[in-house]
């Protein structure tokens, strides 16, 4: 009798469900547990800079870098909606030309 096997059977493991994946996830943990305990100053004295560097950083990645200055395309072009079967296509009243 022929048995067919998943194909999910044959698909390789990921590195961090293996033995050596494990074993590099406990040794992160062991070495960042003893570097925070023997360099806490370090660590702490730190805080407030990293504080003051999340600010910009936050800024650059929520905002997007605010792309094109002053060149929004709100007014000049009707606003696209998504459309249901069946229902009449909505154009935005305020652009009337």
């Amino acid at each position: 009798m022929n048995q067919q096997i998943p194909n999910h059977a044959h698909e390789p493991k990921s590195l961090w469900r293996t033995r050596y994946g494990i074993g590099l996830l406990v040794l992160g943990a062991v070495a960042a547990f003893f570097l925070l305990t023997e360099h806490r100053a370090h660590v702490f004295g730190a805080l407030p800079f990293l504080l003051i560097l999340a600010c910009p950083l936050m800024h650059l990645f929520m905002h997007r870098g605010h792309g094109d200055h002053g060149h929004h395309r709100g007014s000049e072009q009707p606003r696209i909606e998504a459309e249901e079967p069946g229902q009449p296509t909505q154009t935005n009243q305020g652009d009337r030309s």
